[in-house]
């Protein structure tokens, strides 16, 4: 990386460009705020000086816990510059599941938004965004530590095959990989990349220190609302949009707001993080004739650089993620363990994790002897080289960019005093991809409602997990190996769904 100009993961402004050009517009107040580079610089370097003030050693983990605004951003900057590991946590986790996150992560301090407050332990310091985050910066120039090789940046945590967070230990030198090829050959400057997905999320992270590196404006939303999301396109003329493909399908359903608007500034629609149907490709293409429609893939544990354009210059298929990367290599391994055109998508790059945080067995089983990640996620390959996402090697399903478990869900119904068994599998959805509906046995002499079951999941799950139905039986169907038959309950609910639609 001689010739790229960042050597720490926080640092990613080039001072010799316009300082006063916004940086990020936040559109989470009552009123846009716009935040120039320079504002977002000394802020980085703020937070840097007030974490080493604060005693904070070199390779200490400060969480993030917050809806999407810039000081999110700037915090995010300043750990890492201060040669800190910046851990943002998903706020949508139950409590209990935060408080897991911070004290496997050993968290010394957390950033916060008032909402999230008191999401955070009590014995663990906080500086609250809306109220202490001015007076704890201390405003001031600041060297960016200059990482040792494979210094640890970032903890990501995501679910895995245990269906618990695990926290993906990601290097400044991986990261900074990312975004020098994601840079090669491009000048990104000019453009207005809108943002809603949540920053704790590889997909709208990766792309903010993308922005940062370019040059380039992030228009910033607090979350996802498609009303919203659309409007800022035409009012901010944004360029290019980031999202899972949910949000594309909501946004697409506001078709009056959508024919009063002037969307023509967008000319790339970047998706990724779930499955992309026929149907959405087709509407975005239509509701966006002049830009490139890309459906994209990554992951947590390997980053955004996986898939590009054909070196030939074939045009991509719609539903496929693209050829490989000339800088990645991909592998393909079927059920028999000898690469195939289909099987389990394995990726070796620089942007590979260090491995999970304090799981030495899962890592030597994500991470092959000779270097590669092995995603657990099925692909085929065709005769020209590209390739397309079929499935997951195991019950875990997607529904809105989330991982979903069953037995996770499971083992929150079946926490109900009046259950007592629960299957959990997913079914299709229009907006969603898939979404989670649970079959349900209760005890002798118990009873329950449907609605009474589904306030129970989201009173102690996220929201995403929660069934959306819940049918009762007297038992569940067992296969032959006497584990629960997933397949004749998916029929059931089918069947069950298109009662439901042909009595309505």
């Amino acid at each position: 990386m001689t010739s790229f100009p960042f050597f720490n993961l926080g640092d990613l402004i080039d001072r010799a460009r316009d300082p006063g050009k916004p940086a990020i517009v936040d559109l989470g107040g009552a009123t846009p705020r716009e935040v120039s580079f320079a504002a977002l610089d000394g802020a980085a370097n703020a937070v840097a000086r007030a974490l080493s003030r604060a005693g904070c050693a070199r390779g200490e983990r400060i969480a993030i816990l917050s809806a999407n605004r810039w000081e999110f951003v700037a915090a995010y900057f300043g750990i890492m510059r201060a040669g800190l590991v910046a851990v943002p946590v998903n706020f949508k986790f139950p409590r209990a599941t935060i408080e897991y996150v911070l004290r496997d992560a050993d968290a010394r301090l957390a950033f916060c938004d008032r909402p999230r407050r008191d999401q955070l332990p009590a014995d663990l310091p906080a500086v609250d965004f809306d109220d202490g985050f001015a007076a704890f910066l201390d405003p001031g120039d600041f060297a960016p530590v200059r990482p040792a090789a494979g210094e640890t940046a970032m903890f990501l945590y995501t679910s895995g095959s245990t269906g618990r967070p695990k926290g993906v230990v990601l290097s400044h030198r991986s990261h900074l990989w990312t975004v020098q090829t994601r840079l090669a050959g491009n000048d990104w400057s000019r453009h207005r990349l809108l943002v809603a997905a949540p920053l704790y999320h590889m997909n709208a992270l990766a792309l903010a220190k993308l922005a940062s590196a370019a040059h380039a404006t992030v228009v910033l939303l607090p979350q996802f609302d498609a009303r919203a999301y659309a409007e800022a396109i035409e009012r901010y003329r944004a360029t290019w949009l980031t999202a899972v493909p949910p949000m594309m399908a909501m946004m697409l359903r506001e078709r009056a707001l959508l024919d009063s608007l002037d969307l023509g500034s967008v000319e790339i629609v970047r998706m990724g993080s779930a499955p992309v149907g026929a149907a959405l490709m087709s509407e975005l293409r239509a509701r966006f004739p002049r830009a490139s429609i890309q459906n994209a893939y990554g992951t947590t544990e390997a980053g955004p650089v996986v898939f590009g354009a054909h070196p030939r210059g074939l045009p991509q298929p719609a539903l496929s993620v693209g050829f490989a990367h000339p800088l990645v290599s991909l592998r393909l391994i079927g059920a028999d363990g000898a690469p195939a055109a289909e099987g389990v998508l394995q990726i070796r790059s620089p942007a590979l994790m260090t491995g999970y945080h304090k799981l030495p067995e899962l890592t030597r089983a994500a991470l092959t002897a000779d270097g590669y990640y092995v995603t657990g996620d099925i692909f085929r390959r065709d005769d020209d080289g590209f390739h397309y996402f079929v499935g997951r090697t195991d019950d875990m399903f997607v529904s809105g960019g989330e991982n979903i478990f069953p037995a996770e869900v499971e083992r929150v119904l079946e926490r109900h005093p009046s259950v007592e068994q629960a299957a959990v599998i997913a079914v299709p959805d229009d907006i969603k991809g898939a979404k989670p509906v649970a079959f349900a046995v209760l005890k002798p002499g118990r009873t329950a409602s449907e609605q009474e079951l589904k306030e129970f999941a989201l009173a102690n799950a996220p929201a995403y997990q929660h069934p959306r139905r819940v049918w009762f039986l007297q038992e569940l169907p067992l296969a032959g190996t006497n584990k629960i038959d997933r397949a004749a309950l998916a029929a059931l609910a089918a069947a069950r769904i298109t009662a439901t639609e042909e009595t309505a």
